[in-house]
Formats: structure tokens, sequence, C-alpha cells
């Protein structure tokens, strides 16, 4: 299968995947919840509105929602789902998607700003603050692997039976890395312990927060980005924790879709046992991805010296 129709195929089913998350809370909650086709529902809906726009807001404030979904759009691109070579490939790509990344969260930032609303104010403020502490986690990761494979590319890392070799070059010190990853994965799409999604109190949220004036089809992209921002930090876990390839087409995207299950239940089971910290509280929850990636990363080091 050609690339580019696995990226389109990522894209239409990055809304499915998350209603997995609301189905697993359902369950905990001993309630049938949504279907899972929910999430396709609400952007229809979404994108059959018009948009209501302050007085107050300018150019700004309409250009965050697009940019934040071309720019998670565009890193889905450079991502080997289901270990099938990415759209687009090279060494540095790693670098380059982090950033992408932070442009689409600097966008939305900015666009919370133009509201001139104190509370979404508040919620950038803690939204520029805590992907700080991730980016150290990411850039720690980003170590080990150059370490082991002498590339920055996702190509090498995600692609074929790259992560399998990664987990006999790192042993099971590759665990510290899958559980750093999966405290990124919640902590950059504000799910539980870090935010929590379903509330709408303003002195809690952090990413809600900020979307409060979006409406319509802006807040339809919002969401769009949102899914596959999750979905994007999802195949990463994923590819580490199912790094199995197979020489038939068929089997890897259906290993792929187990591991994406698997995922979305974590998270879902996350939030289930788990309430949200307080804000003081949170800073020392990302930073122990950061030490656990360093931890890794020392070990890795020393042992191949």
């Amino acid at each position: 299968m050609k690339p580019i129709y696995i990226w389109g195929l990522a894209m239409l089913l990055a809304p499915f995947f998350s209603a997995i998350i609301l189905k697993v809370k359902a369950f905990f909650g001993g309630k049938k919840g949504p279907p899972l086709l929910i999430n396709y529902y609400t952007l229809i809906k979404l994108f059959k509105k018009g948009s209501v726009y302050s007085t107050s807001t300018t150019i700004i404030f309409k250009l965050g929602p697009m940019i934040s979904l071309s720019s998670a759009a565009t890193a889905l691109m450079f991502l080997p789902i289901a270990g099938i070579a990415p759209v687009f490939s090279f060494n540095g790509d790693v670098l380059f998607v982090l950033y992408l990344l932070g442009l689409g969260r600097f966008f939305t930032i900015a666009a919370a700003m133009d509201t001139a609303s104190p509370f979404e104010g508040m919620g950038a403020a803690r939204e520029a603050y805590f992907p700080i502490l991730c980016e150290a986690t990411m850039f720690m990761v980003l170590i080990l692997f150059y370490k082991l494979t002498g590339e920055l590319s996702f190509a090498s890392y995600f692609s074929g039976n790259n992560p399998a070799i990664l987990w006999n070059s790192a042993g099971s010190t590759m665990l510290f890395v899958v559980i750093a990853l999966f405290i990124v994965l919640l902590t950059e799409n504000s799910r539980v312990p870090v935010d929590d999604p379903a509330t709408h109190l303003e002195l809690t949220m952090i990413h809600e927060v900020m979307v409060l004036d979006h409406s319509g089809p802006d807040f339809g992209f919002i969401e769009l980005a949102s899914f596959c921002k999750l979905f994007f930090y999802s195949t990463i876990v994923s590819r580490l924790l199912f790094p199995l390839f197979f020489p038939f087409e068929t089997l890897n995207p259906a290993l792929e879709i187990c591991g994406l299950i698997c995922v979305y239940v974590a998270a879902g089971v996350t939030e289930s046992v788990m309430a949200r910290y307080r804000m003081d509280k949170v800073p020392k929850f990302i930073l122990t991805s950061f030490a656990l990636a360093s931890f890794a990363t020392v070990i890795i080091m020393e042992f191949i010296k």
C-alpha cells in the first residue's frame, strides 16, 4: 500500500480511535457510553455550522485552528505507520516534526491570547509551560535513539523491523522509554492526570480553556488536529510495544490496529483510575518521564562504551 494512502487512512481513523477512550471511561463508570462514531458526528455538526468571531480578535484567531490542523496532519506524513515507509523522510526530520508541532502549539496559544480573555490567557500560560518539560524528554529519547542508530529520522526508528532492532540493542531499558513516551502522550494531548478534557471549569483547564471562543468549522479543525496529534504519539508508543514486522502486507496494518487499540485503552484506563493532579504536581509528573528517559540513555551510553 502506498504511503499516501496510509496517511489518508490515519487521518480518517484518528477520530475513531479517540472514541475508544470514551468507551473505556464509560465502561469503568458502568455506562454504555457514546457510539464509536461519535467524533465523526461531532465533526460533521461543527463543519455545518458557522463561526462566530469576537470584535477583539484579529487574523491570528482565524489562523490558529488551520495551522494547528496543518501541523498535525503534516507531522503524520513523516511517521511510518504499520512499519510502512512514510510519505516524506530525510535525516533530521525528527527535529523538523517536533518544531512543526511546536508551531501548531504556538499559534493555538497566540489565538487564545488574541481573544483578550484572562481565562484563555491562563490556559495559554500553562500550555506554554508544560510542553517545555515534554520537549526535554523527547530530546533525551532522541539522544538515545541516535546513539543506537546514528540517524535522526522517524523512518530509521519505526519503519520495518527497526523497532525490534532498537529493542535488541537497548534491551529492557526500552521499557523506560515506552513509559516516558506514554507520559508525554498524556501531557501533549491534555489527558488525565495532567488535564481533564471533559471538564469545563476554567480554573482547572489547560487546553480546553484556550479554545472556548472557537466555534463552528474552526473548532472542528481544532478537534481534528487533537485527534491527529493523539494518533501521532499513540503510533510511536504502539510501534515500540509491538515491534514486529511481517513480510505479508495485510498482517502489519492488523498488528498496528491492535497496538493502537492497546494504547488508547491504556489511556482510557489511566483516565478512569486516576484523578487529575493539582497544577503544582503536574511538573513533577512530567519530569518523571525525563528521569526515565535520562536513566535509559545513561545506561545505554555506558553499555555501548
